[in-house]
């Protein structure tokens, strides 16, 4: 494939690539700090990127600022035609862009596919949603009172994304923010910037056919230093960051110092409990998905399986009979699972299948670094699969990488005590064909995660449901159901139409 006539082309990415946008211009400073894009597919470079610098970013800001009093003023079905338009033109790129995932990030060709197709399906959720921004009316106490509430647009939205979701996790939030009124600032993660530079760039052209003013989507590329700005500055009233609990905390701690708003998508540590009444055939799919997909690097990756002690041994031999058998290679040509994303994600996993030994653990399968043809980059892993207690420091802490800790149970109750019982809330399942323990694991007894699931996996999210979890994942929400709150907000009206001023509670108050 010839990446360069293939992808970088048609999804206007040259060599170097200046790295802020606001529509249809671009700033870049002399002395800005340039770094090279290399895939973790095979090592090479792609294109180098310049990063924003201080003064750039103002200028970004200001042109945002700018915007969003055009932007904010068209009504909100118009807002979802521009949204509309977007989402055709991913379809009519969905094949480059995609590509361009899986090469720059490293994952499969088909969770590339799907991840664009992610981007075209909160399109036309945000479509729909345009014209659906409702508020409530309710009955005042007071006679000749109106009551209603109503939503309004925030301003400038902040979003800072992660590499594993280079371009889908900004659609979520940017889709949704625009319908609502808002415009938005992007940061994405500085190890896959080339995926979001072409976002921009195709979201240059619909802007730029309607004639729409340059800043309602803006893009910034930076280190931390850049959410830094963006998370202080009090002309973004609103962040939204996926990304570590530790990038978390330091992002919600400033929002919270200058009283704006934050939406945090953190980490996840999700487990899936094995019934022994579950169906082992169905049940495999999603294990091995979930703990392997995108090479262990989602937020909602299987960390932890938690098996009745009655189907353990069965539930060892066919994890490591459909381990051996996944293909790892070059993502762009079939294979199954592709690279981490660099060097230094490799020694994480390393590190971390030490420190299991080290704490009584046991490696049973995999484990290994991939070499020779075909893993020259040095990212390749062979997907490992582990024997571990739940109270191991290793296993209540989240290694972004095809980590895989068995355990046993005896009790349902006390696999969903196992279960909950680390730090994080994001993503949970269990597999089981009976209608109780399901019940009972959906209850509010059950999973404290934001997302639990019965008779499929932690990972594959839809965006019709809102998509975020409990304690140090964050609390955010975001994608579909009532999300869409977050990015406005919400105002209370009482109208007076009588000629008389009763007051609330029975007041009196006479001149």
């Amino acid at each position: 494939m010839n990446i360069q006539e293939e992808i970088l082309i048609p999804l206007g990415i040259n060599k170097l690539n200046k790295g802020t946008a606001t529509g249809q211009n671009f700033y870049a400073s002399e002395n800005a700090e340039t770094i090279e894009i290399c895939s973790p597919v095979d090592g090479k470079a792609i294109a180098s990127i310049s990063l924003t610098t201080k003064e750039e970013y103002e200028q970004v800001i200001a042109s945002a600022q700018s915007a969003f009093e055009v932007w904010r003023k068209i009504p909100a079905p118009k807002r979802g035609e521009i949204v509309r338009q977007y989402g055709n033109v991913l379809r009519k790129y969905k094949d480059a862009l995609g590509k361009l995932v899986s090469y720059e990030m490293g994952k499969s060709l088909q969770e590339g596919l799907g991840e664009v197709q992610e981007m075209i399906d909160i399109c036309d959720l945000a479509v729909g949603l345009s014209r659906q921004l409702n508020g409530l009316t309710m009955h005042s106490e007071r006679p000749n009172h109106r009551m209603y509430e109503q939503y309004h647009p925030l301003g400038i939205v902040g979003i800072i994304s992660a590499f594993n979701f280079p371009v889908a996790v900004w659609s979520w939030n940017s889709m949704i923010a625009a319908v609502c009124g808002d415009v938005c600032v992007w940061k994405p993660s500085e190890k896959t910037p080339l995926s979001a530079l072409a976002c921009q760039n195709l979201m240059t052209e619909v802007l730029k056919d309607n004639h729409l003013p340059e800043g309602i989507f803006c893009l910034i590329n930076g280190k931390a230093n850049v959410g830094e700005w963006m998370s202080h500055d009090e002309r973004i009233p609103l962040v939204s960051a996926t990304g570590s609990t530790r990038m978390g905390r330091a992002v919600g701690t400033a929002l919270a110092q200058r009283f704006g708003k934050a939406l945090l998508e953190l980490g996840g540590n999700n487990a899936i409990i094995l019934s022994e009444n579950a169906n082992l055939d169905l049940a495999m799919i999603g294990v091995v998905f979930g703990a392997v997909g995108t090479a262990g690097q989602r937020c909602t990756t299987t960390r932890r399986l938690i098996v009745h002690e009655s189907i353990y041994d069965t539930v060892k031999q066919k994890l490591v009979k459909a381990y051996s058998q996944l293909s790892i290679g070059n993502p762009l040509t079939g294979n199954l699972v592709g690279p981490l994303i660099d060097t230094a994600a490799v020694n994480a996993f390393s590190e971390a299948l030490q420190a299991l030994q080290e704490q009584g653990g046991q490696l049973i399968y995999g484990g290994e670094t991939m070499q020779g043809l075909g893993f020259e980059s040095g990212c390749y892993v062979k997907p490992a699969i582990c024997e571990a207690e739940n109270h191991f420091p290793i296993v209540q802490s989240e290694t972004f990488a095809p980590i895989l800790y068995l355990m046993k149970y005896k009790n349902l109750d006390d696999a969903i005590a196992m279960q909950n019982n680390v730090k994080q809330g994001l993503s949970s399942s269990i597999f089981t064909q009976n209608i109780q323990e399901a019940e009972h694991f959906l209850s509010a007894w059950g999973s404290d995660c934001g997302i639990a699931n019965v008779n499929i996996g932690t990972s594959g999210a839809e965006i019709g449901g809102a998509f975020g979890g409990e304690k140090e994942t964050g609390g955010g929400r975001e994608s579909g159901s009532d999300s869409w709150k977050v990015y406005m907000r919400r105002q209370t009206n009482t109208i007076n139409y009588g000629k008389e001023l009763p007051l609330a509670q029975g007041i009196k108050f006479d001149l």
